[in-house]
């Protein structure tokens, strides 16, 4: 613009300091006059076209940078979530695996307990059936059960008939168990009466309840009194007729059924506690 208005001051100062020009001078004048007018108003609208796209330029870069501001809002908020994923993940896994180590001990302090109460019950019979003669374990049973000693004595060999008095002949054989429970000392005695389910006629005896009471509790007193057995590591117990271990339909199986059975299992002490050390384990992973 500035040119072109240049342009025209020096034609007109050369008119008037040449007074006429030739008319082949005007043309030139004026041709180089409408170039010089297209040229402007080509850059003009160049100028407009680009201020109207810098001004879309800059909407765009600023919807950009928007745009990009949105997405690392969403990345820190997706990282920070997982980071904390992952933490409470591993906090997790770290509490499963400290209480399935505990779990493990303690299976572990259960097993070595059995093994070694089935090792000592197993020394213990064995101990027994040897001290015991051939006649003797006629009337006598000797069996592990489930880590526990149980001594099944025969009725007619304890007891006359229908009575609670221990014979004579059952005073050696009881002694034989008595060295097995001192040799044991860390073991309890539980001592159970057990009868058939015929009803017993005796004034002094009401009934088959009373009758196996009594004869576990003769079994005690001459355990405590004769052997020497503390009497704190003793229990006596009568069943009745309801602890059969055969038919009372026959004479065998009755006198079966007819027994004395001591029963000798580590103190209960030392299982509960196995049972108080047992770990903790919360109800729900959380």
């Amino acid at each position: 613009m500035k040119k072109m208005r240049m342009l025209l001051c020096m034609a007109a100062a050369g008119l008037m300091l040449g007074g006429c020009v030739s008319q082949k001078k005007y043309a030139e004048l004026d041709a180089k006059y409408q170039s010089m007018q297209q040229e402007y108003q080509s850059t003009r609208e160049s100028l407009v076209e680009c201020n109207a796209n810098g001004k879309s330029m800059e909407e765009i870069i600023r919807q950009a940078r928007k745009e990009n501001a949105d997405l690392k809002e969403a990345y820190n908020s997706l990282k920070k979530s997982l980071d904390q994923s992952i933490y409470g993940s591993s906090a997790n896994i770290s509490k499963l695996v400290d209480e399935i180590n505990a779990s493990n001990k303690y299976i572990k302090q259960l097993v070595e307990a059995k093994s070694k109460s089935d090792s000592l019950n197993m020394v213990l019979t064995n101990n027994l059936t040897r001290s015991l003669s051939r006649e003797e374990l006629k009337d006598v049973d000797v069996k592990v059960l489930k880590g526990v000693v149980y001594i099944s004595l025969a009725d007619n060999m304890l007891f006359k008939t229908g009575s609670y008095e221990i014979s004579s002949r059952a005073m050696e054989t009881l002694s034989k168990i008595a060295k097995i429970i001192k040799d044991y000392s860390d073991y309890d005695v539980l001592v159970e009466g057990n009868t058939d389910n015929v009803p017993i006629s005796r004034t002094n005896i009401r009934n088959n309840w009373d009758l196996s009471a009594l004869r576990a509790s003769s079994v005690v007193q001459v355990l405590q009194n004769d052997f020497g057995i503390k009497p704190s590591r003793l229990t006596a117990g009568g069943r009745g007729e309801y602890n059969p271990v055969a038919d009372n339909d026959s004479d065998l199986g009755r006198s079966k059924n007819r027994r004395t059975e001591i029963i000798i299992t580590p103190k209960l002490d030392q299982f509960m506690d196995l049972i108080d050390k047992a770990p903790e384990t919360s109800d729900e992973v959380k």
